[in-house]
């Protein structure tokens, strides 16, 4: 299986069409006004304009109102909703879109319970869970943590770099993976280097278990 790859929070057009040229699957865009790596309408547009074919784009929302999403779906072809924030199942449903949910790995929670509620969705997104923050944390979590009865594909995210992801990709089998901070100049600003690293690894380690060496 290929593990496919997300890099979130791009905030600028060349930034998007490096990570395009370096083979990713899906680009995240921010539409929460607290993060450092937020975008605004206009913004979102010219990156979108820009994409080449076959790149995904991800809006990803934060406790956001209904009427909020339905506003920038009417003047942005989103292809998934990622939420991010305290949504229900009801919530995340009915925008004529697919979406995955992202949980945080907070201790003591029964995360696959949790996911099971979703059962629209199209993935189950896991991060780091820090108090008060709603992912793009730079942090990374205890992957033995994850639990192996998850009902939808896994999407890993949280403290994920050049550096570790083939690693990660060997110890949780994870469908995607999805990198934001670990790519990064300053916040919102990729670095474009780190960027085509972090695709470069996975694309090796993909190599890898395809022709069955790892």
């Amino acid at each position: 299986m290929r593990v496919r790859t997300k890099i979130c929070g791009i905030t600028r057009v060349e930034d998007a069409l490096v990570a395009a040229e370096a083979g990713v699957d899906a680009i995240g865009l921010v539409f929460y006004a607290k993060s450092p790596r937020a975008v605004s309408l206009a913004q979102a547009q010219k990156i979108v304009a820009a994409l080449p074919p076959f790149v995904t784009t991800v809006g990803l929302f934060v406790n956001a109102s209904r009427s909020e999403i339905n506003a920038i779906l009417q003047q942005l072809p989103l292809d998934v909703l990622q939420f991010h924030g305290d949504e229900t199942a009801a919530e995340c449903e009915g925008f004529a879109r697919p979406y995955f949910r992202a949980l945080r790995m907070q201790p003591g929670v029964d995360i696959a319970s949790i996911a099971a509620q979703y059962t629209h969705a199209q993935g189950i997104l896991l991060d780091a869970w820090v108090p008060g923050l709603h992912g793009g944390t730079g942090e990374r979590f205890d992957w033995t943590q994850i639990p192996h009865n998850l009902a939808k594909p896994l999407i890993l995210a949280g403290g994920l770099n050049a550096d570790n992801v083939a690693q990660a990709m060997q110890a949780v089998q994870p469908w995607a993976v999805d990198v934001s901070g670990g790519v990064e100049a300053s916040k919102g600003i990729k670095d474009a280097d780190k960027v085509r690293d972090f695709l470069y690894a996975v694309q090796m380690k993909n190599a890898q278990r395809c022709d069955g060496s790892l």
